[in-house]
């Protein structure tokens, strides 16, 4: 059984920080469900740490069995070490560390130039929760991928990856760096930006969605950020005849993924 001074251990709890994260090229993965979705689309796992109370649970000794089967090492821990390295309030009883390594597609031109036609591109959405949302809707309407401009929380945080329910493992990701760079290769590919604006005049069902097109959503609080304004093809707003003023980041790509979807159906 592992103690808190093994490396491997130690290693766990460092990931909880972006930093090691990115030093590392790795993240951690936690619970049944999303340990199932990383099986099932063959993402490459390192290491596994698990509780006696997992093998308890027929779905936990059979997630353990085909891990085994892939070769994943996977070292029982005490209860106790366990909740000091668990990022959720009732574990399950099974932590991953996972390689950033199976992300699908890591260049702009091969998700630019990819078959898919809808893309999303996030700027400055800073609550892991609604970045977790936006790829897994991103998954639902089958986005071929999100693009993460700088100032956007980290895709691997915790958080982000519990609230894709698994989406992290299938949907494409990639960080800009250069907001210019981008907007040069997709208006070179014909691509049309759409973004997101509670102040636009433009209904979002009255925006032409069919063709290759990326939509933009902006940070909960500040919007959009630098010049990426400048670039915007067209603004839209959802309609809100309620009284709040505004929608979660998470909420609004689901509806503007959702209108894009319908109209291409509809044609």
């Amino acid at each position: 059984m592992l103690s808190k001074s093994n490396p491997r251990v130690k290693l766990i709890r460092r990931l909880n920080r972006r930093r090691t994260r990115e030093q590392e090229g790795k993240f951690l993965v936690e619970g049944i469900r999303l340990l199932e979705e990383a099986l099932r689309e063959n993402w490459p796992l390192r290491q596994v740490i698990y509780t006696a109370e997992l093998t308890a649970n027929p779905r936990g000794a059979g997630l353990l069995e085909a891990l085994a089967q892939q070769g994943v090492p996977a070292e029982p821990v005490d209860e106790e070490l366990f909740a000091e390295l668990a990022e959720t309030e009732t574990p399950q009883g099974i932590i991953a560390v996972a390689a950033m390594a199976g992300r699908p597609i890591s260049d702009l031109q091969l998700i630019l130039n990819g078959e898919p036609d809808l893309l999303v591109l996030v700027d400055g959405v800073r609550d892991p929760g609604n970045l977790g949302t936006i790829i897994r809707c991103a998954d639902a309407y089958g986005a071929g991928g999100v693009l993460l401009l700088k100032g956007t929380v980290d895709p691997y945080n915790p958080k982000t990856i519990r609230a894709t329910m698994g989406a992290i493992f299938r949907v494409p990701l990639l960080s800009v760096e250069n907001s210019e760079h981008l907007a040069e290769a997709w208006k070179a590919g014909g691509w049309k930006l759409v973004a997101g604006d509670p102040a636009a005049d433009k209904l979002i069902h009255h925006c032409d969605l069919t063709g290759r097109v990326i939509l933009a959503v902006g940070g909960e609080a500040d919007g959009f950020s630098g010049n990426l304004g400048s670039f915007l093809d067209e603004t839209v707003r959802i309609p809100m005849p309620g009284r709040a003023e505004s929608l979660n980041a998470g909420v609004a790509a689901g509806i503007m993924l959702y209108e894009a979807v319908r109209q291409r159906m509809s044609r």
